[in-house]
């Protein structure tokens, strides 16, 4: 009897120590719990333009996969990159765009996992592949988008580059396709950027970049790269408008206005910096900054500049606005105002200088007043004489008229007596 019961007891005991071994492997990770399981994968891929589609397959059968919870572990880095990226999958397929790369080394391997308790139960061993693209002659690849509607992008040709291939631009955006306008080329008459204008851009709708690099010793298609870009991050705005200060209580107020901007214009969205003469540039998520006002025997300047953060990351900031001047307590810089004043009186006086010189004005002011000739001086003699006999002749007309008014007198009296008037 003392036998058939130690039997069970030591079954129950040992049932129990291989369920706290069979807890302990499940949570410590160990791949050999299940040894019945021989996990391993294959690796395909199809080229499609610029996208590789990189498939795989493991020998689970369909009772197994439904036994438990199957997940992918895949990583892949680019060549001439130091940076691996790494995703757990549960799809079997992954995309991978080359973009500008010419090339990929890649691994993949499978784990199982409890359905209940989600923990791994066993996973297979790296299964790794490389791909190898034709070779990219174009780096450094960069693109923005400017007032709203202007796109340019540049690149660089690499030093390998065969002598006589050329690069050509085009884009797709909102089902429409828009060829290079106007090409920048190096010294070797090599296109290097693109500038486009008048584009409309939908913020929600990719930027389809596509670059061919054509041999230009046979008409054969080129090469193809692609990029796809968001508008909103890889838009430069302009700086803020109507930047203005104001002193109020004791404190300077910066007040500006953001810029025009592809997509949503709410003020959540934009990250500002200020820049004070002497002081640092401070983040600022309004559209205004206050700040205690000391006075300082030098004058100060403000700035600000824009980004969109919040709404849709770029990491593009807009240049500076034009500077505001800050002196004492007045908000307008006299000084610059009178130096500019200055220079404007200058530039004009330059100009009357110019223009009297160019028309002799000083010449004809200056000009000495030239001495009479000797006809004039005789002409004005014989004149002169000629007055004084007018004048001489005049006189003694005048002196006859006088003397000959008594006899007329004479001669009344002499009539009045002889017609016997007289006595009347």
């Amino acid at each position: 009897m003392a036998r058939v019961r130690v039997i069970p007891v030591m079954l129950i005991l040992s049932f129990f120590q291989c369920k706290t071994l069979f807890s302990t492997s499940l949570a410590s990770g160990q791949r050999d719990v299940v040894d019945a399981l021989v996990l391993h994968n294959i690796l395909g891929i199809t080229k499609h333009e610029s996208r590789v589609i990189l498939c795989w397959n493991n020998n689970l059968t369909k009772e197994e996969t439904e036994k438990y919870t199957v997940k992918y572990i895949l990583s892949y880095k680019f060549f001439n990159t130091t940076h691996e990226r790494k995703e757990r999958l549960q799809e079997k397929k992954k995309i991978i765009r080359l973009e500008l790369h010419s090339g990929f080394h890649a691994k993949v391997k499978t784990q199982l996992f409890a359905k209940d308790t989600e923990d791994i139960i066993k996973e297979s061993g790296w299964t790794e592949f490389t791909y190898k693209a034709p070779p990219v002659y174009i780096q450094n690849l960069s693109c923005i988008i400017y007032n709203i509607s202007f796109f340019n992008c540049t690149w660089h040709i690499k030093t390998e580059a065969p002598e006589d291939i050329q690069m050509f631009c085009s884009l797709r955006h909102v089902g429409k396709d828009f060829e290079c306008q106007q090409y920048i080329q190096n010294a070797r008459k090599k296109n290097i950027g693109c500038l486009m204008k008048e584009i409309s851009f939908q913020p929600s709708r990719k930027i389809n970049l596509n670059l061919t690099v054509r041999d230009l010793r046979n008409s054969s298609g080129g090469v193809s790269y692609y990029k796809a870009f968001t508008p909103q991050t890889i838009e430069k705005l302009n700086p803020p408008i109507n930047v203005s200060v104001s002193l109020e209580n004791r404190s300077i107020k910066i007040h500006w206005k953001p810029p025009p901007t592809i997509g949503s214009a709410s003020s959540k969205c934009f990250l500002y910096q200020v820049k004070i003469t002497d002081r640092k540039i401070v983040d600022v998520t309004s559209e205004k900054y206050k700040y205690p006002f000391h006075k300082s025997a030098n004058k100060c300047a403000a700035q600000v500049r824009v980004k969109k953060e919040i709404c849709m990351r770029n990491k593009i900031w807009s240049e500076w606005s034009e500077p505001v001047f800050i002196h004492d307590e007045n908000t307008v810089d006299v000084m610059v105002l009178s130096l500019t004043l200055f220079c404007v009186l200058i530039f004009l006086g330059g100009l009357l200088i110019c223009a009297c010189r160019r028309y002799r004005c000083l010449e004809v002011i200056t000009m000495p007043v030239p001495h009479p000739s000797d006809n004039i001086k005789t002409w004005l003699a014989a004149d002169e004489t000629h007055h004084q006999k007018q004048m001489s002749m005049q006189m003694e007309m005048n002196s006859e008229v006088t003397m000959g008014i008594p006899d007329e007198n004479v001669q009344q009296q002499k009539c009045l007596k002889e017609s016997g008037l007289e006595d009347l």
